[in-house]
């Protein structure tokens, strides 16, 4: 067997809709405590609650290192516009952004913008691979150095490092450029849910990070074989993407044993697979399913965010470091560096060395 890669382990803290900030980054500071990649926040037309990518860029000042991923929904939404906004938060949060691709798919929330009526899911994940291409020509459409800000000459760009992305598909016509300059992670982290068909193609393509939902390591890794064949039909490198299984966690009694095999538990639409039990039963099926070569890592969504979390950090994650299992400290500054991928090249920047 291959020498394993790092392990990953990030966590959603979502749960009810809640309106004080401290909340928030009070949760994250604790993800952060126990090193965890990164913290997602899930957003949604169907649900009232604040919006997860503003609460994120709220919690970017007051944490160093840990990464900040809100859902962002891509039906509905000019991909200009949300472009704009997850590159202002990796710029608050200085390279700790990224963002969960979702889409849209009911009458309700159609309803609530007016001007489209309900679509397949085929339909509305090939609109999302559009709007995350979209969304990487946009970053990439300024390139480093554009700002010059010489207040002597007058000139604050240099114009030839802009770049118009004349995108034209069959959902969104953008022209470009960018009016926010390019990320400090060059592309802010791309993640999807990528277990179902129309969803997986989209991660396959565009994803830096994979979630999927899987009963056991043998299914899981089935799943990222086929989404690392796909990777790699679209002349991606496999070796960049990190597959997460995303589990729902309860650690309500610490005392009791875990359910005889994730698949039956009770079904939490949306959140991955459901897993009741213990924080060392948590450990040891991280630790079983890591060694077993089955997944890069785990997301963990605390079915009760202000009491599940701080016993996976001081349980699950305190005992998996014990075991040499998962680091202590960030390596570096950014959400890429902790996950172990390159910053990518600019397009643009590219297409004029060769020219």
């Amino acid at each position: 067997m291959p020498p394993l890669r790092p392990l990953h382990l990030a966590a959603g803290i979502g749960g009810p809709p809640r309106y004080d900030p401290a909340h928030y980054t009070g949760l994250a500071r604790l993800a952060e405590g126990g090193a965890l990649d990164f913290v997602s926040l899930d957003d949604s037309f169907a649900r009232p609650g604040p919006d997860a990518l503003a609460v994120l860029s709220r919690v970017a000042p007051e944490t160093r290192r840990i990464g900040l991923v809100p859902t962002v929904t891509t039906t509905h939404t000019e991909p200009f516009h949300v472009s704009s906004a997850v590159a202002t938060l990796d710029w608050v949060s200085r390279g700790r952004a990224g963002w969960c691709v979702d889409v849209s798919s009911t009458a309700a929330e159609a309803r609530l913008f007016g001007r489209r009526s309900a679509a397949p899911a085929a339909e509305l994940w090939r609109e999302a691979g559009e709007a995350a291409d979209v969304g990487a020509r946009l970053w990439d459409s300024w390139e480093d150095g554009a700002e010059i800000r010489d207040a002597a000459t007058g000139r604050f760009l240099d114009r030839a490092k802009l770049h118009r992305t004349d995108f034209e598909g069959a959902a969104f016509r953008v022209r470009g450029p960018a009016v926010v300059p390019r990320p400090p992670q060059g592309h802010p982290v791309t993640v999807v849910e990528g277990t179902a068909g129309p969803a997986r193609e989209v991660a396959a393509r565009h994803a830096d990070v994979v979630l999927v939902r899987a009963g056991t390591p043998e299914r899981a890794a089935g799943i990222r074989d086929d989404v690392h064949r796909r990777a790699a039909a679209h002349r991606r490198d496999p070796g960049t993407l990190r597959v997460l299984v995303a589990l729902t966690v309860d650690l309500g009694d610490a005392e009791s044993a875990p359910e005889p095999g994730l698949a039956s538990g009770p079904p939490l639409a949306g959140h991955g697979t459901y897993y009741r039990g213990g924080p060392v039963d948590l450990a040891d099926l991280i630790t079983q399913w890591y060694r077993a070569g089955a997944v890069d890592g785990f997301h963990l969504t605390p079915l009760t965010p202000g009491r599940d979390l701080e016993r996976i950090v001081n349980g699950t994650v305190a005992l998996l470091q014990h075991r040499s299992l998962f680091r202590t400290f960030y390596p570096g500054g950014t959400l890429r560096e902790h996950l172990g991928l390159p910053r990518p090249a600019n397009r643009y920047a590219l297409q004029g060395a060769r020219a």
